[in-house]
Order: C-alpha cells, then structure tokens, then sequence
C-alpha cells in the first residue's frame, strides 16, 4: 500500500524580499522559517529546501543501510548519517555527500563498505536524486 507524505510551505511576498514556513504535516508543531538569503548564503535559526533534502536523504540511506546490513547478518547497534547538499544559484542542486559513521559488530571492513555503496545506490531518495551526483563516505566505529 502507498503512502503519500506532505508538506506545506507558505511563502510571502518576492523571492529576494520574501519568506515563508514550512510545516511538516505530520508534526503540526514542526515549522522552519525559509527565505532565499538562507538558501543563497546560509542564515542562522533558517532553514531552506536543500537542507529538508538532506534531511530526507539522510534519514532514507540510514533506514536502508539498516535493513541491509541486518539482512547480511550484522545488525547496527547505530548509525549516523549527515546528507550534504549543495546548492548554487543559477545552477541549482549540484549533489548530496552522504558522512556515514556505523558501529556494527562482527563485519569486515571490505563488507561494511561494499553495503554501504549498495545502500547508497538503492535507497529511495538516491534514487529520485539519481540526476544529481551522489557521493559516500563511510567509517565503521
């Protein structure tokens, strides 16, 4: 069965002088300030799309890399995931570097690495973001 997830963004005014909120449908008490000084330069306490895309991204390579690593024999006792990416006006979404650090007990080095690869490439964000480069780097605690 599918499940569709929602957002919602209210924005105010131009794109240079305005801003808006985004609210997580889920979570009606979740709602982060957006504006384009923030998404163009970074701006403190806001936040902006390429961020939230981090935020998906991350939370989907974990949950994948999860599944596999417990499907191989080598359940995580944890893993910690930052998704970089990099936004250029006039060009757009440039990629997402995925910073993993895993403890998992009982695994190689070389398996370790070669399932987070597969992670990367099969999670279901990497795989809308499939225009854009994706890149890992992965360490085992």
């Amino acid at each position: 069965m599918a499940l569709t997830s929602e957002a919602t963004t209210v924005w105010n005014g131009s794109l240079f002088e305005g801003a808006g909120t985004v609210s997580l449908d889920s979570s009606k008490a979740a709602e982060f300030p957006v504006n384009w000084k923030a998404r163009s330069e970074g701006a403190p306490h806001t936040t902006n799309p390429e961020e939230l895309l981090g935020a998906a991204h991350a939370a989907c390579f974990s949950m994948a890399f999860s599944l596999a690593l417990t499907q191989a024999g080598h359940t995580p006792d944890s893993i910690q995931t930052t998704a970089a990416v990099t936004f250029e006006p006039g060009k757009g979404v440039l990629g997402s570097h995925l910073l993993v650090n895993a403890v998992v007990p009982g695994i190689s080095e070389e398996e370790f690495h070669r399932i987070a690869e597969d992670a990367k490439v099969n999670c279901p964000i990497s795989q809308a973001l499939a225009s854009i480069p994706i890149t890992l780097e992965a360490e085992l605690a």
